[in-house]
């Protein structure tokens, strides 16, 4: 991109008791080349004091602050509806737990104006520790099955065809999106909390007529479920994590999953969750159990639209 260009971008991370996370983020970021570019931290409701930390270190980005945490959509929300108010041309996500190259920007913008019904744009995005492996590539929707697959997950790069492909939905991990778009499809699902929420806006974005890209040259380093892979009693992730997984594929079912699919994609997954279920009864792991449980329940009776976002 050139640097006389016109467009003015709003980069939104969360942060949730995430201040060395959130710092690395940043310190990539001071390194970027595109000179347009407001950065806006979002805090979730931290009880660490990382938001104070990170307002004295670094004060560039401009900050908004939930006093609960309010999840990746919640969060995430309330920076689009800044970044909106403020009359921003494009609106990037990007989780905490990331590091960029200097141009990943830019390449994200080359390609968005090189497809003018781009609805959502991705980079690639490689594993932290092993830069030359991919951590997602993008995302393929298989329609009878209900089911979101990343592409290129774990594969070496140098065994993977890199282009600027068409994707079904891209990853919340980074994507950038126009101002029109959110205008037109609305933001993120409140109700989603974390996990899926990127499928069900990609899928919407794609009915209203959009495409989504991958932008092959953009590069990004990825930790991977930083703020969702910590020490609990029955193992390394929390069965909340387990009660929004099901949960929210249960909703993404209900949204985007219509006539014959139906009978393929609905019993699939609800014989993955009792599957998950009875391994977790085997294991000893009875919250995880009861956590997939209530997660199936809530995902078929829950009004999804209307819910908070927020997680039990």
């Amino acid at each position: 991109m050139d640097s006389k260009t016109p467009f003015s971008v709003a980069l939104i991370i969360i942060n949730w008791n995430g201040f060395l996370l959130t710092k690395r983020c940043l310190l990539s970021l001071e390194k970027i080349l595109y000179p347009k570019v407001q950065i806006i931290v979002v805090d979730n409701g931290s009880k660490d004091g990382s938001l104070e930390k990170l307002q004295k270190e670094f004060t560039t980005p401009y900050y908004l602050k939930n006093d609960k945490n309010l999840g990746f959509t919640g969060g995430n929300n309330l920076g689009i509806a800044y970044a909106m108010d403020k009359g921003f041309d494009y609106i990037v996500l990007l989780n905490n737990d990331t590091e960029v190259k200097p141009d990943f920007l830019e390449e994200l913008l080359r390609v968005q104006q090189s497809h003018p019904k781009a609805g959502l744009v991705q980079p690639l995005i490689l594993f932290q520790d092993e830069p030359d492996k991919i951590w997602s590539a993008g995302g393929k929707y298989i329609k009878p099955l209900g089911l979101a697959k990343t592409r290129g997950d774990r594969m070496e790069m140098k065994d993977y065809q890199l282009r600027n492909q068409l994707l079904d939905w891209a990853t919340g991990c980074c994507l950038l999106i126009p101002r029109h778009v959110i205008q037109e499809v609305g933001p993120l699902e409140n109700s989603y909390f974390a996990y899926f929420e990127d499928v069900d806006w990609s899928l919407r974005i794609r009915a209203a007529g959009y495409r989504i890209y991958l932008a092959s040259n953009s590069l990004i380093f990825h930790e991977g479920s930083a703020s969702s892979k910590k020490a609990h009693e029955e193992g390394t992730l929390s069965p909340t994590v387990f009660y929004l997984h099901a949960r929210n594929q249960l909703f993404q079912l209900r949204r985007h999953v219509t006539g014959f699919h139906k009978l393929t994609a609905w019993p699939y997954h609800m014989l993955k969750y009792l599957a998950w279920m009875s391994y977790f009864c085997l294991r000893g792991r009875f919250k995880k159990m009861k956590a997939v449980a209530k997660g199936i329940h809530d995902g078929i009776y829950l009004d999804h639209r209307q819910a908070e976002p927020l997680c039990p």
